[in-house]
């Protein structure tokens, strides 16, 4: 099965080399990385070709466009059998594809996800588990997870068939990783959690993701949005 690694990049010039390369070492010469730049102001596309070549397949959008949309290209570009989502600076245990393969095969999972090591920015570990540290049940179901989302896309892989259910994504709902996961349990699709944790997930305040804080009627207004994107999948 041929695998597609989807990322967004911005301004990750200073972390997205040391990613690739505990990607690229687990991919065989068949499978693709796509990187979408949402219009880096540093040298991130620069620095992704000159060390990679025609490896890493980079798109850089016309606009800034935001992480939803930028995965949403991504995995619209996808070629691959299996889709894995990619965060810029996080780090891939040596073992992640083979374990999530694995799961994929042998339990015939539609959506796999994992735990992970929180470290920060000098991957000095914060946490030995993500789960744990963001308080997150994976086994709350559709409306626990409209309330608060336990499902992180970086530690995401998902069968390509998916993709038509997915996307495009719905406009204004609060992440992509959050929607992925309620599609697969409204469409009861097989999820697969496992509690091996297969990355290093960095929380040194750059991220693109995960780390903005937002007011209490913004999280209102987003879970309403969530909630009618919802019952428009229904119909």
């Amino acid at each position: 099965m041929k695998i597609s690694v989807c990322m967004a990049t911005y301004n990750g010039e200073q972390f997205v080399v040391r990613q690739l390369d505990t990607v690229l070492q687990q991919l065989g010469p068949d499978d693709e990385i796509i990187v979408i730049d949402d219009c880096s102001k540093d040298n991130t596309v620069q620095i992704i070709n000159e060390t990679y070549g025609n490896r890493v397949q980079v798109q850089v959008n016309e606009k800034n466009l935001g992480a939803i949309k930028s995965f949403e290209k991504a995995i619209s570009t996808a070629q691959g059998d299996i889709l894995f989502l990619c965060d810029q600076d996080d780090l891939w245990e040596e073992d992640k594809v083979a374990v999530m393969m694995k799961a994929v095969v042998n339990q015939n999972a539609d959506l796999v996800i994992h735990d992970a090591l929180v470290v920060d920015g000098n991957l000095e570990i914060i946490n030995p588990s993500w789960n744990d540290y963001n308080h997150n049940n994976i086994n709350q179901g559709i409306f626990g997870n409209i309330l608060k989302n336990a499902y992180t896309g970086a530690f995401m892989a998902f069968k390509k068939e998916l993709i038509p259910a997915i996307l495009p994504f719905p406009e204004k709902i609060e992440m992509h990783d959050q929607w992925i996961a309620l599609v697969c349990m409204m469409k009861k699709k097989k999820i697969v959690f496992i509690e091996q944790p297969l990355m290093k997930y960095v929380r040194h305040g750059g991220n693109v993701t995960g780390m903005k804080k937002r007011t209490l009627s913004t999280q209102i207004k987003g879970r309403l949005r969530t909630i009618s994107a919802i019952i428009r999948l229904k119909r």
